[in-house]
């Protein structure tokens, strides 16, 4: 029989010591993925830039907290059954927070139920579900007030001149276009349904639909003087009906969003004034408060405005307001 040599022996306890301390590491770094809070962001779209820069917020506030994120969006603005999909997938994946920007403000308030029964936080972004409690809690830009400042701006822009409103909306009954129509209204001085506005179309928030909108409306009414937009693509849209028409220079144009594109355009007078609203401080909020809550089981609760900025290069008394170059340092977008 051989016996094992002393190098033999030497070596067989230095296999040993390695085996055990690689698997003390293996332990260690799954116990250390299992402590991982896990945070999800479900976007309306992957592709709108607003969404992009959400993104970039909550991958930047995840690395910084330690988060494992997980994200999903929908195929298209409007489709809720990506949403609750991806809604199931992340309380399967182990999410113990959930951020959405709800593209069905009503039909996905049952999923949202579900997974808050599961004991899961669930904070909406930009957009307020219907009913808005229906979440724990609400990261956005105070939509009422985005339309209120340009509404404002708009009336002292006008002067005493009588208005003629074409309203270019976004949809009916979509939380986020209701709140920034009736602002505009407010802070203008109007009510719905009074004779200046002589013109209101559905967008979608879309440029083509924004453009076929403005051709309507001026069709309808060919001396419009100011046009309230729901976003900053249905403004391009507009301008380009009003270039055409060759009344660029005679009307003027309100909207919100604060995209560099946008920004642009009011830098370059197509737009004379829009609400910058910031989307990557919606993102770094809700991450940052759903990985406290996957810490300590602290939750968030209500509505919390992350700020909306008025955007013009033609300042008006009363109105406040910042510069393009400010919206370009603030924007979001291919800058």
């Amino acid at each position: 029989m051989n016996h094992p040599t002393t190098r033999q022996r030497v070596a067989a306890r230095r296999f040993v010591t390695l085996c055990a301390a690689a698997s003390a590491v293996w332990f260690a770094n799954g116990t250390q993925a299992a402590d991982q809070p896990v945070v999800g962001l479900i976007t309306k779209t992957d592709t709108n830039p607003f969404f992009v820069k959400m993104k970039q917020g909550a991958d930047a506030a995840a690395q910084k907290d330690g988060a494992k994120l997980l994200t999903a969006a929908g195929k298209f603005d409007g489709d809720n059954a990506s949403q609750v999909t991806a809604i199931e997938n992340m309380m399967t994946a182990g999410a113990k927070a959930i951020l959405i920007t709800p593209s069905d403000t009503k039909a996905i308030v049952p999923s949202i139920k579900k997974a808050r029964a599961a004991g899961v936080m669930v904070i909406a972004l930009d957009t307020p579900t219907d009913p808005q409690d229906a979440t724990d809690a609400l990261f956005a830009t105070d939509n009422f007030k985005a339309g209120v400042l340009i509404g404002q701006y708009a009336k002292a822009a006008l002067g005493n001149k009588p208005a003629k409103i074409a309203t270019l909306d976004l949809a009916p009954g979509v939380s986020v276009g209701v709140l920034r129509h009736n602002g505009f209204l407010q802070g203008f001085g109007v009510k719905e349904g009074d004779p200046s506005v002589v013109c209101s179309q559905d967008t979608r928030g879309d440029q083509a639909k924004g453009q076929t909108a403005m051709e309507n409306c001026l069709q309808k009414s060919p001396d419009i003087n100011v046009v309230y937009t729901i976003n900053e693509p249905a403004a391009a849209g507009a301008y380009r009906a009003l270039k055409a028409a060759g009344k660029d220079k005679s009307v003027m144009i309100v909207s919100i969003d604060g995209g560099c594109e946008g920004v642009r355009n009011v830098k370059s007078g197509a737009i004379a004034a829009t609400s910058q609203q910031y989307p990557l401080k919606m993102a770094e909020l809700g991450v940052t408060a759903g990985v406290e809550y996957a810490k300590t089981g602290k939750k968030v609760s209500g509505y919390h405005d992350t700020g909306v900025t008025l955007i013009t290069d033609k300042a008006m008394s009363g109105v406040d307001s910042k510069d393009s170059k400010f919206g370009l340092d603030n924007c979001w977008g291919n800058k």
